[in-house]
């Protein structure tokens, strides 16, 4: 197996001073692959040289992840200190976050996580596979005192220690708003859908004016994403002629590219693989020569304002459309 020395990966520095590396190896893939490939594709990244892994619960795949953990410290490959762990709280664990924590860390086999993340603003209790014109009768929109106190237990588990970092996913410009106007720590981060066609430059400026990192999930367009979040309006990043021809300039997959251009935006990537040559070419390609200043700009007018993660199946009965669930009819709750 071939690897890079993990000191070339660089890191961002947020906020607080916390120092977290650029590219990271996501573990969302359940509906396509069982949790002990999941596992041993985490073993096969940190060996190679990742050291951030980003988990959640939902993911159905902690404990298989958290037996790799344990033996990649037992043989001395890395130390805890030198991995960073991301986890995320389910909506169906809003009012117990604490205790969903404590899960985590239990299954992951941690006594502390590097960041705990509120998964998304909506308290539902079950996610169907449904497309996306499904409503779900026990979905509610998002109501800001609900997730005020979400984010209280949030705190309070960095107080207590279990945490060191925590932030936000899948967050829009109104909510951040209410959230930094009442927190008393700040989130770090917003994960949130972000590649060459789906740019969300507003939203990227007001996180980075606001001094909350950004962490960007689906880097290469989400080949993989599940059937119900599928659209015939859906477009293909790296099959974009200007994501191609830069591929072909470098010498390179079109989803390094995709990986460079996140990077270089001042943004953290977390692109999802089981492959062992995919998950060294993208750690590969971010510790390689960066895009040209020209090809930055080129890549960013390729925007196609394509979101393919639309959250549908967190959608409340009244509710138009799921553009609801990101504030795009100037809707929200407070």
């Amino acid at each position: 197996m071939q690897t890079i020395d993990a000191t070339k990966v660089p890191y961002k520095t947020l906020s607080n001073g916390a120092k977290i590396p650029v590219i990271g190896l996501g573990t969302f893939g359940s509906d396509n692959y069982d949790a002990e490939t999941i596992a041993q594709a985490v073993k096969t990244a940190i060996k190679m040289g990742y050291r951030h892994i980003d988990c959640a619960s939902v993911y159905g795949n902690e404990k298989e992840i958290g037996v790799v953990l344990k033996e990649i410290f037992s043989e001395g490959i890395v130390t805890r200190e030198e991995l960073w762990i991301t986890s995320k709280v389910w909506n169906d664990k809003h009012k117990q976050v604490v205790e969903s924590c404590k899960q985590t860390l239990s299954d992951l086999q941690l006594d502390y996580l590097d960041l705990y993340l509120v998964h998304w603003p909506f308290p539902n209790f079950h996610a169907p596979k449904c497309d996306v014109t499904a409503r779900q009768p026990d979905s509610i929109p998002y109501i800001h005192e609900n997730y005020m106190n979400t984010w209280r237990q949030m705190e309070s588990l960095v107080e207590s220690g279990f945490v060191k970092n925590i932030g936000t996913s899948n967050m829009t410009i109104p909510k951040m708003k209410l959230l930094l106007r009442d927190c008393k720590i700040k989130p770090v981060v917003n994960e949130m859908e972000i590649h060459p066609h789906f740019q969300q430059p507003e939203l990227y400026q007001f996180m980075k004016d606001n001094g909350v990192g950004v962490i960007g999930y689906s880097p290469i367009g989400s080949p993989g994403r599940p059937e119900r979040d599928k659209t015939p309006e859906d477009t293909v990043d790296m099959e974009d002629p200007v994501i191609m021809a830069i591929a072909e300039r470098l010498n390179v997959h079109p989803a390094v590219v995709c990986l460079k251009w996140a990077v270089q935006r001042g943004q953290i990537t977390i692109p999802f693989s089981v492959k062992t040559d995919k998950m060294y070419t993208n750690l590969k390609g971010i510790t390689e020569g960066p895009l040209t200043d020209k090809e930055m700009e080129q890549v960013s007018k390729i925007d196609k304002q394509c979101r393919l993660i639309k959250g549908q199946v967190f959608l409340w009965q009244h509710a138009k459309s799921w553009e609801d669930l990101w504030d795009l009819n100037g809707e929200i709750t407070k």
